[in-house]
Order: structure tokens, then C-alpha cells, then sequence
């Protein structure tokens, strides 16, 4: 009688622990993953924002894709940078239009965030393009593209000297705050994926989505303005959608509970765990 109780606690006890270990795994663990980590200007938590080492940081922490900035120099060289001035992360000062490629490549854009990151500089499109295609998924940002007439024609031809303009699959996805600048990339490139990134409110509406959908297949929001409702409307119009910027753990699990493609953050490891 007492082999049988004693069989039966174990037993009971193992199945509580595997009940248990059943209810906390987050949802981001493991093949059953469907969120998107997307890492915002490489892993920029970790190593300065847009440089060679914030991509590598990204791939060598598995995320899905990055995020990148793309400008235009002085003499047509499409750059890597996220403000239009180089103030911020570089020793320079000025507007990246206004410098030549050279100019730009003489900047240090890594000891703003610490001596171990002296030397870093701003990548050429191309540059990345060779390095990671193939290796992770690039979200690719026209950022203030009304500056440089002409980007979207000049980021075509790069991404078709590369093949990456197929319908083969979603390496690359384009994404703008400027509308206009995505209706005309979808009109050169019909077959990548494009992204419209929204944070006013009055653009996020369901008539509004409505409109999007014309020619953007991605949603890509601020969490601040993010409502179930709204990813039901963008996920009715055969949209998928994003939501940027987690800096924070607890921003992290807020959207987790939402039923949306991906996240976009700084750090990766806030979004997923090892696959």
C-alpha cells in the first residue's frame, strides 16, 4: 500500500511540474515563435546605432532582421544613417546631403557611445547589402526621402544589382513615414514587400488603413498608439504589422500580447530567446 501511495505523489508531483513549466513559457520560446525580432538599427542597445558592429551584434544574436537608415551623400553615395545631420553620432557636424562619401567615411561614429567603439564608421547601402543578404532579413527606411529626389530609383538599382527585388521571399521590406515615396517604391520594385510607418493617430484609423493597403503590406506602428481594434482592421485588409520602439523589458511583454507580425527594438533579447 505504501509503494502505490508513494508512486502516486510522485506521479501527481511530476505532472503539477510539467503543468507548471507548460503555463510559463513566454511566447516568444522556441519553434512555435511567430513574432518577428527586428533589431532597430542593428542592436543598437549594444554597440552604436547603424554601424557594422550594431549588424553584427543582430546576427550574432539571431534576430530576424535589421532595420536600417538609408541617406544620400553630396556626390549620389547611398549611406547608412539615421538623422540628416551627422551631429549626433559622428565627430562631424553638417547634413549628410552636403557631405561627400569621403567626407563621410572620415567620421568617427562609434566613440559617442564609448571608447571601444572608436573608429566605427557610416556603411555604405551597398556595404550592408553584400555583408548580410543572405544572413538576416534587412528592413530598409528611406528616412526623409522629400531631401533627396530620386532615392527610391537609386535604391531600386542597387536591390536589383543584388537580385533582391524577386518575389522569392520577404528578405527585404522598405518602409517610410513618407507616403508618397512608398507608393512610387512599390511602382519600381512590385514584388518587395512595403511598409508604411505611422505615429499620428489620425493615421490610424480604419479608414485609413483602408487606404494603405492599396500598396503598403506592412502596418508599421508606434506601441503608443497601438489598439487591438486597429490590428484587427490592418489584419482584415491582409496587412501585417509592426510596432516599434522597445527599449524596455516591460514594453516588451506588453507586446507580446498583442497579435502582431514583429517587433522592433534595440535590444533583441528582449523579444526572443535563443531559437
Amino acid at each position: 500500500m505504501m509503494k502505490h501511495t508513494v508512486f502516486g505523489f510522485v506521479l501527481t508531483f511530476t505532472l503539477c511540474l510539467s503543468m507548471i513549466q507548460f503555463v510559463f513559457v513566454p511566447k516568444s520560446v522556441g519553434e512555435g515563435r511567430k513574432m518577428l525580432a527586428i533589431a532597430h538599427r542593428g542592436a543598437s542597445g549594444y554597440a552604436p546605432e547603424n554601424t557594422i558592429r550594431a549588424f553584427d551584434k543582430a546576427v550574432d544574436m539571431k534576430a530576424d532582421y535589421i532595420e536600417i537608415d538609408v541617406q544620400r551623400s553630396k556626390d549620389g553615395k547611398l549611406v547608412i544613417i539615421h538623422d540628416t545631420k551627422v551631429n549626433r553620432t559622428t565627430n562631424g557636424k553638417g547634413y549628410v546631403k552636403d557631405l561627400t562619401f569621403a567626407e563621410l567615411q572620415n567620421l568617427d561614429a562609434g566613440s559617442w557611445m564609448g571608447d571601444e567603439f572608436y573608429g566605427e564608421k557610416i556603411p555604405s547601402f551597398e556595404e550592408v547589402l553584400a555583408r548580410y543578404h543572405g544572413k538576416i532579413g534587412i528592413l530598409i527606411e528611406l528616412k526623409a526621402p522629400e531631401l533627396y529626389p530620386g532615392i527610391e530609383e537609386d535604391v531600386a538599382k542597387i536591390l536589383k544589382m543584388y537580385h533582391l527585388d524577386k518575389a522569392e521571399n520577404e528578405e527585404i521590406i522598405i518602409q517610410s513615414f513618407h507616403f508618397e515615396s512608398m507608393k512610387k517604391m512599390k511602382r519600381l520594385l512590385p514584388y518587395i514587400p512595403i511598409g508604411v510607418l505611422i505615429s499620428k493617430k489620425e493615421n490610424a484609423t480604419v479608414d485609413t488603413v483602408k487606404a494603405f493597403s492599396s500598396y503598403a503590406d506592412y502596418y508599421n506602428l508606434n506601441y503608443a498608439i497601438l489598439t487591438e481594434d486597429l490590428v484587427h482592421a490592418v489584419k482584415a485588409e491582409g496587412m501585417k504589422v509592426l510596432s516599434w520602439t522597445v527599449r524596455s523589458p516591460e514594453t516588451a511583454e506588453y507586446l507580446l500580447s498583442y497579435n502582431i507580425d514583429a517587433i522592433v527594438t534595440d535590444y533583441p533579447d528582449f523579444v526572443m530567446l535563443e531559437k
